[in-house]
């Protein structure tokens, strides 16, 4: 059983590392092509591998929730065009941070619409994640930077795809799921990117963008972040059926280390202290929440 868990603390931390990675690539491509346009590739590679998975292993599952799984796609894929247009605008461990609240929000809706307890730890901990959110966008009162409710909508977008799989993964292959937010982000970004060719906002820049042709050395970050992406999940799914929901969440947090540490590479600036603060609070919030999982 320890053997189990070591494991499953193990794949997690690899996956975290991993999603780190994939939030690099995707920097580096954002500063030669929109975030819109990173988003298309990141999801175009996912759909290719799981339509190859399902062409050997055929899809077993009941049905029956095609909106709630056209929903799930749909919040799935604009939480991510919000957060990889965090990524493009302020550094990776604060866009990697704000993603990383939707543990908190998926508690809370969890509770709403699923029913699920919470508990006292739970709701201490939601109540110290808003606080930490309040850090890390340094509001003093007045108002919002455009990335801090972006950042903040990334992560009730990943909350509601997240509750949603609670439902759908008692009527659908866990495929199924991952393909339906994967074609909507494959189909998605190229609809924006049709728009944006004839209507330009630059206050609808986080949705609206153009299509360039990726360069040479473009094309090798867009293949590491297929593949960044593509085993990010993978090594995620195994350490959840590794160890509890719990243990694992917590381990998931590493991830905005990995990110801070990556995003100083590239030179972002280090977080201020309010920021870092930030973080930790979210980071405590987010162990507070897990733990009710075990």
């Amino acid at each position: 059983m320890e053997n189990q868990v070591n494991k499953g603390v193990q794949y997690m931390l690899f996956a975290s590392l991993l999603f780190a990675f994939m939030g690099a690539a995707a920097k580096e491509l954002t500063d030669s092509m929109s975030s819109v346009e990173v988003v298309f590739f990141r999801n175009i590679f996912g759909v290719l591998f799981i339509l190859i998975s399902i062409y050997k292993s055929p899809l077993k599952q009941i049905g029956g929730k095609f909106w709630l799984l056209v929903f799930r796609g749909l919040a799935g894929f604009i939480a991510l065009l919000f957060f990889f247009y965090n990524i493009s605008q302020i550094p990776l461990g604060e866009a990697m941070t704000f993603s990383k609240t939707s543990t908190i929000f998926t508690a809370v809706l969890a509770y709403i619409f699923l029913k699920e307890k919470l508990g006292i730890k739970g709701w201490f901990g939601v109540f110290v994640g808003f606080i930490g959110i309040v850090f890390i966008t340094e509001f003093d009162g007045s108002s919002l930077e455009k990335s801090d409710y972006l950042g903040i909508l990334s992560g009730v977008g990943a909350a509601l795809a997240y509750t949603s799989v609670r439902e759908l993964r008692t009527y659908y292959d866990s495929r199924a799921i991952v393909l339906s937010f994967m074609t909507i982000g494959t189909i998605g970004p190229l609809l924006l990117m049709i728009i944006g060719s004839v209507y330009t906002n630059p206050n609808l820049d986080f949705m609206l963008g153009t299509f360039s042709m990726p360069k040479v050395d473009d094309w090798l970050y867009i293949i590491l972040l297929g593949i960044f992406s593509t085993f990010a999940q993978i090594y995620m799914t195994k350490a959840y059926s590794f160890a509890k929901a719990g243990i694992i969440g917590t381990i998931s947090y590493s991830n905005i280390i990995f990110s801070i540490i990556l995003g100083l590479i590239l030179g972002d600036n280090f977080p201020s202290i309010s920021i870092v603060f930030g973080i930790l609070l979210i980071v405590l919030s987010g162990f507070l929440v897990s733990s009710k999982k075990g």
